[in-house]
């Protein structure tokens, strides 16, 4: 799995899994390990180029969680963010299916759609529909709201609404469910998804999972 600011709350989850032996996280730097967990092998290049080429192949991964993504300020441009976003992406999971893998969990994002006019959910959209088109066993995909939590980038547009939902949450998470799902919740999500997946628990195909069953995931 490649990691960000999300994927550190899916890696955190990975590890302190009981059905997980393993994990193999891609990372620019080194990686956090705070419980020191023999299950952790990083894959840590500053060439995000070289990823795909240093798949694990030989592992034979049955799950491969993707929260990759950038913004377009940290990436500099939208022509640079697709690569990261939609490119990347996409290189990794086609490595993941070419390496065996039957599981795909992207975390993507509630409005996106290929045929969208605004470049972020177009980019996300397009990246759904070429995933699906792979042909994963299993192919889910989790569609949150605004991303609640702490980040360390965030979308200059998303700032005070981000805010503003941090502030409606302390008073009670109902009213920010439907529109804003905490970043661990999102990940337990994820993770209570494709384990679900790899130990024969949903029927195979694709599965789009919405706000509220994130939600009810990421609860259980």
């Amino acid at each position: 799995m490649p990691t960000s600011p999300q994927g550190s709350h899916i890696l955190s989850q990975l590890l302190a899994h009981p059905a997980v032996a393993s994990v193999y996280a891609y990372s620019r730097r080194e990686l956090v390990n705070p419980t020191a967990s023999v299950k952790l092998t990083p894959i840590t290049s500053t060439d995000t180029a070289e990823w795909p080429s240093l798949f694990p192949r030989e592992m034979k991964p049955r799950v491969f969680w993707s929260a990759l993504g950038t913004t377009k300020a940290s990436a500099g441009s939208i022509e640079a963010q697709r690569k990261i976003d939609l490119d990347l992406n996409l290189e990794l999971a086609r490595a993941a299916k070419d390496a065996g893998a039957e599981t795909y969990v992207l975390i993507s994002t509630a409005n996106a759609s290929a045929t969208a006019y605004l470049a972020y959910p177009k980019m996300k959209g397009e990246l759904e529909e070429a995933v699906k088109a792979l042909g994963f066993k299993h192919t889910v995909i989790l569609r949150p709201g605004l991303i609640v939590g702490d980040r360390n980038e965030s979308r200059p547009a998303e700032a005070a609404v981000r805010s503003l939902a941090k502030g409606l949450r302390c008073l009670t998470p109902a009213l920010t469910n439907f529109w804003a799902q905490d970043a661990s919740v999102i990940a337990r999500a994820a993770v209570s998804a494709g384990v679900m997946c790899s130990e024969g628990k949903k029927d195979a195909g694709i599965w789009i999972v919405n706000q509220a069953e994130i939600v009810a995931l990421g609860k259980a």
